[in-house]
C-alpha cells in the first residue's frame, strides 16, 4: 500500500510542476507579445473558446494514454 501511495504522489508532485512551468510559459510569452506590440493585450472571448477547447483536448489525450484499443 505503501509504495502505491509512493506512485500516486511522484505522479501528482510531476503533474503539478508541469503545469505549473506550463502556465507560467504561457504568461511569459503573453508578457512578451505585449511588450512586443506597444498595447495591452485583450483577450476576446473567441480567443477564450480556443485557448479552452485546446485545454480540454489536451486533458483528454492525457486521459487516453495507455488504454488499449479494443
Amino acid at each position: 500500500m505503501n509504495e502505491r501511495l509512493n506512485w500516486k504522489t511522484i505522479t501528482f508532485l510531476v503533474g503539478g510542476t508541469i503545469g505549473l512551468l506550463s502556465g507560467l510559459a504561457a504568461a511569459y510569452l503573453i508578457v512578451k507579445q505585449q511588450e512586443a506590440n506597444g498595447r495591452e493585450l485583450k483577450l476576446t472571448s473567441s480567443d477564450g473558446a480556443k485557448i479552452g477547447l485546446g485545454i480540454v483536448s489536451l486533458l483528454k489525450m492525457i486521459s487516453e494514454t495507455g488504454r488499449k484499443s479494443s
